[in-house]
């Protein structure tokens, strides 16, 4: 949607998120998108502002809430599990917290 007073779009939005689908599924360089989609420069303009605007988490989460939904569970959940042996391992680096050492 075009900021008041701007100019107005001159693509349409359904072709530039048309672009960035077909993007993530090839994976593609964006000035590799074909030719009868819009303006790799339009498109990845777009895509980082709304990436910036958190539009795509925005879009995840209402995704995930109503996949749950429909799988009839409850929208968020209800517990997290946090594997503290990964964050210890993190923390030390893999190779460090993962190898024996030879005495």
């Amino acid at each position: 949607m075009p900021k008041p007073g701007g100019r107005a779009r001159s693509v349409e939005v359904r072709e530039v998120l048309n672009a960035i689908f077909y993007r993530e599924r090839t994976g593609c360089a964006w000035d590799r998108l074909p030719h009868d989609l819009p303006a790799a420069k339009t498109v990845y303009a777009d895509f980082n502002k709304w990436s910036e605007d958190g539009l795509w988490e925005r879009i995840k989460g209402i995704l995930v809430r109503r996949g749950r939904q429909a799988e009839g569970r409850a929208p968020q959940p209800g517990a997290t599990i946090i594997d503290s042996q990964s964050v210890k391992t993190t923390e030390k680096g893999a190779n460090v917290a993962t190898m024996r050492l030879r005495k």
